[in-house]
């Protein structure tokens, strides 16, 4: 029942997931003229939807490689790869999204990391550097002692839900920023809610909903690998190869 559980709720997410990122592009596209690379507005543009796919959804599914159940049985390097894999290319989608901000800012002469957005997003990135490193020296490559490596688990996992709660923080504050900017003009205010802004609104709270749902997931015991010598009501003994 459980693990019927799990596949349940993991194909809600990778669902919600699409929609949240479809959404993201339709959003840019539709109210604010596409996408391109040339420094202008539309550079920008690719900043949110880099972000999401980043951020929000690979980063989510690098987080949940240990909650597959086939991931239960035999030696956890491969999964240890695929989760390593899965970040890395989160991070690279993240650094991309950075800059497409830069780049749109440098040329237009706006100033840099001055909101609370910025602040809060680049503490994000900053973290999840910080943790990709430290994860693919200490768990990945074989040097780490298994006390250290029970020494750091611990923090490891704390700072990867960290990660993904400041995710979504900054994902709202920053749709709530581009709304400002983009919703001040008289005759279309965001207090008046236009086409635009309940739409904008709509993508972050799926976004806040794909994010507990992640969290859920990441929190429910019986779905998390059993560790060596523990056994509860729903999780056998499993022989660990490493």
């Amino acid at each position: 029942m459980a693990v019927g559980w799990f596949y349940l709720s993991s194909l809600a997410l990778s669902f919600l997931g699409l929609v949240c990122l479809l959404f993201t592009i339709y959003w840019m596209s539709r109210w604010h003229g596409g996408f391109a690379w040339d420094g202008t507005i539309l550079t920008f543009n690719c900043h949110p939807v880099l972000m999401v796919a980043g951020m929000v959804v690979f980063y989510s599914a690098a987080s949940l490689v240990y909650r597959l159940p086939q991931s239960w049985v035999g030696p956890k390097r491969p999964w240890k790869i695929a989760h390593a894999s899965l970040q890395l290319m989160a991070f690279i989608l993240t650094v991309l999204g950075l800059v497409a901000v830069f780049k749109y800012h440098n040329q237009a002469q706006i100033t840099n990391l001055y909101s609370l957005h910025s602040w809060l997003g680049i503490t994000t990135v900053f973290l999840f550097a910080c943790q990709w490193f430290l994860g693919f020296a200490v768990f990945l490559l074989p040097w780490a002692s298994v006390w250290l490596r029970s020494l750091l688990k611990p923090v490891h996992v704390f700072f990867g839900t960290s990660i993904l709660s400041l995710t979504i923080a900054s994902v709202i504050s920053g749709v709530n920023e581009k709304l400002f900017f983009s919703l001040k003009s008289a005759t279309n205010p965001y207090s008046s809610l236009p086409g635009e802004a309940i739409f904008a609104n709509s993508t972050g709270m799926l976004v806040v909903v794909f994010g507990l749902l992640v969290l859920y997931i990441l929190q429910t015991s019986s779905w998390r690998r059993p560790e060596v010598g523990v056994t509860t009501e729903r999780q056998p003994l499993l022989d660990e190869v490493e």
